[in-house]
């Protein structure tokens, strides 16, 4: 993993702690902050009780005050406040994981309670100023503050050394990575009126509890408890890390309001600029961005490649859908030259797929593209959104899995998208020009005199000059063409490639604004 740190990037800061002192303290802090029956006996229900019961009830949020020497920090500060690396939880255990935990100051006021669960009992991680160091002395408070967030560590990429995989820290917010990766875009437990001009909520993951695994178990079980002013809910995550890191998510949510906009298995990334859409960047680089592209995979078998723009105004757009089958932000460049960035290794950042467990039923794939100045905001947002609005009152499940890697963990038969460029046409200044390159699995079994053609739809405007021919370089195709938007304002794009007995690659799906 790349060792420069980014002010985006700021999960990915050290922090560690082991069990010290003060149990009964946080044991307090906890039942003062309506987690009664966080600690004592554990099982798959205790933290839906806690979840249930909390739903119940107006809603408090835990403790944000901090001492006047760490009320006010500064991005500087709080990262020179670093974990110990010897303190870490289940340090010297001889396990697969240990457990390192951040500091509570800047963005991260909120004090997150965390516990241990060992032998079906939970108890709680203490805190102690001791487990950090500390690059100003001054920033050292002996308070019993507890915790903001929590990072997870296995020997990922070198044996025997350790390096964190996974962080949780920030209202709901986690990142992961596979092997040889950099941290990229992040997910979060839940959305509220994500895209809404009335404005998002930002539901919490106030606590934790971290089972310990036996030796040499290579998955790792974190649970969490959700809250916020509408929901409160409880998350199961068992994490695999490896080649591809895979999370097995179980949900459970329990409105406190009526939700209209949920947004189940949000993503959130950053798309600065690529080849499609560099219009109003001025960058020497050729691309810049978390991932490049929505990829879906419908219950009705299709296979969709939206890539995504860094628009002037704020875009939401909704594919609707049943029984979806997968979707995720993925980014299919893989070569340094497609970024040429020796500091942030965008070629190195990863895919997220979100596979459904079961039935989801009808609702929408949605994806919102916010408009940003620079790569240092997170600006593209997609999740799943249940048709039938979430009732006060009432318990939701949703399960999924979630693999963080270098692609889509399954492969398909369908030719690829292997490129989107979008540039002028020379003689209309009104018009656009687009290429578009397939390449995979046709290619490599189908005929070589085999006729391909493409097959566009648009909502709006006119396409012409349709040009389809090889390209040697992928071992694959490029697809050519105009588009006149005339006086539309927004035109939904799609295409594929076909021969005359149907199509042979996934659908190119573009929305094209001004």
């Amino acid at each position: 993993m790349s060792s420069s740190v980014q002010r985006r990037d700021l999960i990915r800061i050290g922090a560690g702690a082991t069990l010290a002192t003060l149990a009964g303290g946080a044991a307090r802090q906890a039942r003062a902050e309506g987690l009664e029956g966080a600690t004592g006996t554990f099982d798959d229900m205790t933290v839906r009780q806690i979840a249930r019961r909390l739903a119940s009830a107006p809603y408090h949020g835990p403790d944000q005050t901090l001492p006047k020497a760490l009320d006010n920090l500064n991005f500087d500060q709080f990262r020179s406040i670093a974990y110990r690396d010897d303190r870490t939880l289940w340090h010297g255990d001889n396990l697969v994981f240990d457990v390192a935990f951040f500091p509570r100051g800047f963005l991260y006021r909120p004090r997150i309670e965390i516990f241990e669960i060992l032998d079906g009992k939970s108890a709680p991680v203490p805190y102690s100023s001791d487990l950090f160091t500390y690059g100003d002395s001054t920033l050292k408070v002996d308070d019993n503050l507890g915790f903001a967030g929590l990072r997870l560590r296995t020997a990922i990429n070198t044996p025997g050394v350790m390096e964190e995989f996974c962080v949780f820290l920030g209202a709901s917010y986690f990142r992961a990575v596979a092997k040889g990766q950099s941290y990229g875009l992040s997910a979060r437990g839940f959305a509220d009126g994500t895209g809404d001009p009335k404005g998002e909520e930002f539901a919490l993951f106030r606590a934790f509890w971290l089972e310990k695994p036996q030796p040499g178990v290579k998955a790792v079980v974190v649970h969490a408890l959700l809250d916020s002013p509408s929901v409160a809910g409880a998350f199961r995550f068992t994490i695999r890390p490896g080649d591809t890191t895979v999370f097995d998510v179980q949900s459970t949510l329990y409105p406190r309001t009526k939700i209209d906009q949920s947004g189940i298995a949000p993503l959130t990334g950053m798309f600065y600029f690529d080849a499609n859409d560099h219009n109003h960047v001025d960058d020497w680089r050729p691309a810049a961005h978390d991932s490049e592209a929505l990829q879906m995979w419908t219950g009705a078998g299709q296979e969709l490649f939206r890539p995504l723009r860094n628009p002037l105004d704020l875009q939401f757009s909704a594919f609707t859908d049943d029984s979806p089958r997968g979707f995720g932000l993925m980014q299919r460049r893989r070569n340094f030259h497609d970024f040429e960035d020796l500091a942030l290794n965008y070629e190195k950042r990863p895919s997220l797929w979100i596979e459904p467990i079961g039935d989801w039923g009808q609702g929408w794939v949605d994806l919102v593209e916010i408009p940003t100045p620079n790569e240092v905001n997170d600006n593209i947002v997609s999740f799943w959104r249940p048709k039938t609005p979430l009732e006060a009152g009432r318990e939701y499940s949703f399960t999924y899995r979630m693999y963080w890697g270098w692609d889509a963990p399954f492969p398909t038969p369908l030719a690829r998208i292997g490129a989107t460029r979008v540039g002028a046409v020379v003689d209309d200044k009104n018009a656009r020009f687009f290429a578009i390159d397939f390449m995979g699995v046709p290619f490599e079994r189908l005929p070589k005199d085999t006729k391909f053609h493409l097959e566009p739809k648009f909502s709006g405007g006119k396409i012409r000059n349709v040009v389809v021919e090889p390209n040697p370089n992928i071992n694959g195709w490029r697809t050519t063409f105009e588009f006149a938007p005339g006086d539309e304002k927004v035109v939904e794009l799609s295409a594929v490639l076909a021969t005359d007995s149907g199509p042979v690659s996934e659908e190119w799906v573009y929305r094209w604004t001004p």
